[in-house]
């Protein structure tokens, strides 16, 4: 099945995310979408600010007056229930967003006992232990106990970035001192000497009430929501020792077939692969690599050697566990992670991933519906308009009609690449061609079986038909910095 999926909120998406999803259910249907990322649908430390990755209370899905309201940013429990019941029946697959990494907004103080390290390096001590006051505690007052009687406090966590001292607050990186000792967990990144803390509350895998409570919180949650799988955020800070033993119970205790996408933020695919299989293949892993690649060639443009596009890829290195995409929520621009791909190269982005044998893509709202928005970049307010891509809705429908069969790539130019998808029994296929600079052209052998057969421009960039011989080669040509479907014309 040719799946795709939408991520179907950005940053600064103003709200009621729930019942707009709702009314748009039909809309993506029809345009192919099989699946539809959701963002966190926990109660924030921020309240209705929160994007769902402050993330306070887990059981809190817009049901309780917690943090100034009953509603998310996104809407109540309630809407958000309808909103997957309503994908479902349409037949779109719900991965819902989960934050395990941290928590933030704690309900009470604690004299607890820290250490701070050296933000470059956090394996570096730079202070003695010293008594401070920190939110570690965390009661959940408007919950009430309802679902989970669980008391956070701070031995449930490693890390925290603000304390009191002698009634001062101090901003920093701090080693929480607690039963499992004194060091941050191995099984981590080793970016920044050790990446296990990144913000917030940092929670502590080692702790077996932690991880007890935390398969309790996931089967309430799958019973309650009934998505068919998750989005695990941030993977480099989280014990990838917990990280496989808590996947593992839900694909044996709780749903096999449950979906589980993580986001393992790294340019270089060979260490995706080694987290990938150290995982045991239970996961899927965002491209970020092949992102880096489709931001460069924007950048670069003609100087850009699109036969290498795929070069460097988790694509290319575990097709069946990637997920590809253009942009997200931390790539958009005044964003933490802003790598945005230029609007020139987006529809040969999506292109690319979008018929592309082994791609699983993953395409960004704005993308398809556009976005404007203002936020503060070095003190000053700036004004930021996505225009949605015009090609996209097209570019979705040849995925969902045309981009089948085996794939022959011809990658043989660095300004001028092509690909054949030879089609099946019931699918005819498709001829995708792709420019960087110049208007170019390549010469395409489709086989006898399509001799003296008609061919036109699915996105209608092009008005020529072309023809091809008695031995079913022609010659397909694209406009200057675009890209071409080609498709047998129906008679």
């Amino acid at each position: 099945m040719n799946g795709v999926i939408i991520q179907f909120f950005h940053w600064y998406h103003s709200g009621e995310l729930w019942k707009e999803f709702s009314e748009k259910v039909e809309f993506l249907k029809d345009l192919g979408f099989t699946a539809v990322w959701l963002p966190p649908a926990n109660k924030c430390s921020l309240g209705k600010e929160g994007r769902g990755y402050d993330i306070y209370d887990l059981y809190d899905l817009g049901e309780f007056d917690q943090k100034g309201g009953i509603s998310t940013r996104y809407g109540t429990k309630d809407e958000y229930l309808a909103a997957i019941k309503k994908a479902q029946n349409a037949g779109i697959s719900v991965y819902a967003d989960i934050v395990l990494n941290h928590r933030m907004g704690g309900d009470e103080e604690e004299q607890i006992t820290v250490h701070q390290v050296n933000e470059e390096n956090r394996n570096e001590v730079i202070t003695d232990p010293m008594e401070v006051v920190a939110n570690t505690k965390f009661t959940f007052p408007g919950r009430q106990g309802k679902y989970s009687e669980f008391i956070w406090d701070h031995q449930c966590f490693s890390g925290i970035d603000i304390v009191k001292k002698d009634g001062k607050e101090v901003k920093g990186i701090f080693k929480i001192h607690n039963e499992t000792g004194t060091e941050w967990t191995d099984s981590v990144s080793h970016q920044f000497g050790n990446y296990d803390y990144l913000m917030g509350a940092d929670v502590e895998y080692r702790n077996p009430h932690v991880v007890q409570e935390m398969k309790n919180w996931i089967k309430w949650y799958l019973e309650t929501t009934r998505v068919d799988g998750i989005r695990l955020d941030a993977l480099k800070h989280i014990s990838s020792d917990f990280l496989k033993e808590w996947i593992t119970y839900i694909k044996t205790e709780l749903n096999p077939d449950c979906y589980v996408l993580g986001e393992f933020w790294k340019d270089e695919a060979e260490k995706i692969t080694y987290f990938s299989d150290e995982m045991d293949d239970l996961i899927s892993c965002f491209d970020a690599p092949l992102h880096y690649n489709l931001f460069s060639a924007s950048k670069d443009g003609k100087d850009y050697d699109l036969s290498q596009i795929l070069k460097g890829s988790f694509l290319e290195k575990k097709p069946v566990f990637s997920v590809s995409f253009v942009e997200n929520h931390d790539t958009q621009q005044l964003q933490a992670l802003e790598s945005s791909v230029r609007d020139w190269f987006k529809p040969m982005a999506y292109a690319i991933i979008l018929l592309c044998e082994d791609a699983y893509p993953c395409v960004f709202y704005p993308d398809l519906f556009g976005a404007e928005y203002v936020d503060l970049k070095d003190g000053e307010e700036v004004k930021i308009v996505m225009p949605k891509i015009e090609a996209l809705p097209k570019l979705l429908k040849a995925r969902k009609q045309f981009a089948y069969g085996e794939q022959i790539n011809y990658f043989d130019d660095p300004n001028c690449i092509a690909w054949i998808r030879k089609g099946t029994e019931e699918n005819s296929g498709c001829v995708v061609i792709i420019s960087n600079s110049d208007e170019g052209c390549k010469e395409i052998d489709l086989g006898k079986e399509n001799a003296h057969s008609k061919y036109i421009d699915f996105l209608e960039q092009r008005k020529d038909e072309i023809q091809t011989d008695e031995n079913g080669i022609a010659t397909f040509p694209v406009n200057p910095k675009s890209v071409s479907v080609w498709i047998k014309a129906t008679e």
